[in-house]
């Protein structure tokens, strides 16, 4: 699956791996990323698209406005990723 904006990743290497994040911006080879709370908004995370796997997208209303380059709150993408590992879906063994 192609990386794109919106779209939910885990970290598959470096000192963040295993960490969620949303994609912000897509750069070539590389992906813009924040979660809100190490890594915020204001400052995204540059990381070679190599190193994270997709795992899933964000809720409808706030893939838009990131695809809009809307303005988007740490605290939302903070409550988004607590509701996407609450709902087990980044569970590997299933």
């Amino acid at each position: 699956m192609d990386i794109a904006t919106a779209h939910i990743v885990e970290a598959t290497a470096g000192r963040d791996c295993g960490r969620f994040f949303f994609v912000l911006e897509t750069q070539g080879d590389h992906l813009l990323l924040a979660d809100g709370k190490g890594r915020r908004v204001e400052a995204p995370k540059r990381k070679s698209r190599k190193h994270v796997r997709v795992v899933g997208t964000a809720p409808a209303e706030l893939a838009a406005r990131l695809i809009r380059k809307e303005k988007v709150t740490n605290s939302e993408l903070r409550k988004a990723i607590a509701v996407f590992g609450e709902n087990g879906k980044h569970d590997q063994e299933g």
